[in-house]
């Protein structure tokens, strides 16, 4: 057969895009409708509320001075190490920190002046400092397991902006006297369970489980979806203490800090806002005193109504 001899006919460039290539294949998490995708987004999701299911704090934490060693050993604060100068001065306030160390097995360390003022941070330690463990944090779902391993109906509080350790110190007492189940905190812009915290609560905080989450309205979204309602407190309302016929369901009561209050976000998640009364003028009680009362009257409705958990 004959040949057509010369160029062939061409399309004059317009085909160029059809034959241009798209590139590698993407990953199955990069492509939206392949379930890979879904799953890692549901894991970013889950991260971004709690990346951990527990957390500790980035470090130790140490006690300086004599009444204050002897009073968190007196509370039975955990201890990894006493240090005790052996230049200090023995009175009767060294010589009860000791006993009370040796009776808990808390190992006893000699250190010198300038090893004591580097542990302290140059805080007045009158010879003597006590190294505290970090904190191990829990997570929101452990509170809610404690309550059902108890068969009682969920009390949780949560704290928005409380930065005083000694708040949470007195808030993590008060939770465990009215039978509460944990406390909540965020991570940023508030206080910690340090030493100090412990020491507010005078024991109570070896009952109670402190939870730790990255978000707070996050971790609050959370337990509604499992049918636990947030009350926050705030002096403007929407029913006063005494009132709150949602004190017999599973509840987190929601502290803001004594200055600002409750934040608008949180307060927008809140199912309802509550005031405790007062007499006078005074505009708002402590943060710690509130939570207080709003427990007791929660604890105090349960009782009456034969519920458990208060």
């Amino acid at each position: 057969m004959a040949t057509k001899k010369g160029p062939a006919k061409g399309t004059g460039g317009h085909g160029r895009r059809k034959l241009a290539g798209k590139g590698p294949t993407p990953k199955a998490e990069d492509r939206v409708y392949h379930k890979a995708h879904k799953a890692k987004q549901a894991k970013l999701r889950r991260e971004a509320t709690q990346p951990k299911r527990r957390r500790k704090d980035p470090g130790s934490d140490i006690i300086a001075g004599r009444n204050s060693v002897v009073e968190a050993l007196r509370e039975a604060v955990p201890a990894t190490a006493l240090y005790i100068s052996h230049k200090a001065d023995s009175d009767d306030r060294v010589r009860e920190a000791i006993a009370l160390a040796a009776d808990r097995g808390i190992p006893m360390l000699e250190a010198g002046k300038m090893d004591l003022d580097r542990l302290t941070d140059g805080a007045v330690h009158q010879g003597i400092a006590l190294q505290v463990p970090a904190y191990e944090y829990a997570h929101p779902d452990d509170l809610m397991e404690a309550a059902a391993e108890a068969v009682e109906t969920p009390l949780l509080v949560a704290l928005d902006g409380i930065t005083d350790p000694r708040n949470l110190g007195a808030i993590v007492r008060s939770t465990a006297a009215f039978g509460g189940h944990g406390v909540i905190i965020p991570e940023r812009r508030s206080a910690g369970m340090t030493a100090s915290a412990w020491k507010t609560a005078a024991g109570a905080a070896g009952r109670i489980q402190v939870a730790q989450v990255v978000n707070l309205a996050r971790a609050l979204q959370a337990l509604k979806k499992q049918g636990v309602f947030v009350l926050g407190l705030d002096m403007d309302g929407d029913v006063e203490l005494p009132e709150v016929a949602l004190a017999r369901e599973p509840v987190c009561i929601v502290v803001g800090s004594e200055g600002k209050g409750l934040s608008r976000l949180i307060s927008d998640i809140c199912d309802q806002i509550v005031s405790i009364p007062m007499a006078g003028q005074m505009e708002s009680l402590n943060a710690g005193v509130a939570a207080a009362v709003s427990l007791y009257e929660v604890a105090r409705t349960r009782r009456a109504e034969g519920l458990a958990g208060g």
